[in-house]
């Protein structure tokens, strides 16, 4: 019986760093380009000139060189504090996620056959959710021979769109797919 020997080699890069976000950011030293367009920590322009003057210029202030458009000929660099930029940035866009609505579509199910109150009840809660902003899709199952009946499911979806007019308005119209009548209902416009 032979034994093989394996030599593993490890290296630095091969560790896995869970929720590290990866920084794009050109931050003093990672700026390397011929020359600069440098703006000051006033916003005033300072001219074009090397990175490595720039990032001179920075050290004088006791600040960082963050390149703000790479893209430009020259690239355009200015002098901050970056701990305070990033901050600044992490600010707006948690408040730009706040402000945000994201619209769900919610599902409320019927049957051909349901009773007035079961009916009363779904529209109540199908109300609640256009009352929230959110858009409602109406399903219609068919189970067995219900389905040669098609007009019976339409007359039920109907008298639930009567019923949540107030709130919404519908967006995409009765459709039968198979055994479902489905249509969507989204909120009114205020």
């Amino acid at each position: 019986m032979y034994l093989r020997r394996i030599k593993l080699i490890y290296t630095p890069n091969d560790r896995l760093q869970p929720n590290k976000k990866e920084n794009t950011d050109l931050v003093n030293e990672k700026v390397r380009f011929p020359q600069v367009r440098l703006i000051g920590p006033d916003g005033e322009q300072l001219g074009i000139m090397t990175s490595r003057e720039a990032q001179f210029k920075a050290n004088e202030n006791e600040m960082d060189l963050l390149c703000v458009a790479p893209q430009a000929t020259p690239p355009v660099c200015k002098i901050v504090n970056y701990s305070k930029y990033r901050f600044e940035q992490q600010k707006r866009a948690k408040e730009a996620k706040k402000n945000q609505h994201t619209t769900e579509l919610k599902e409320v199910q019927l049957t051909p056959r349901i009773g007035q109150h079961d009916m009363e009840v779904k529209a109540k809660n199908a109300a609640k959710f256009l009352e929230a902003n959110n858009k409602v899709k109406v399903a219609l199952r068919f189970k067995g021979r219900e389905l040669s009946h098609p007009e019976v499911g339409q007359e039920t979806m109907d008298k639930f769109i009567a019923l949540v007019a107030d709130k919404g308005q519908v967006e995409k119209p009765a459709t039968l797919e198979g055994k479902l009548l489905t249509c969507i209902i989204s909120p009114k416009k205020k």
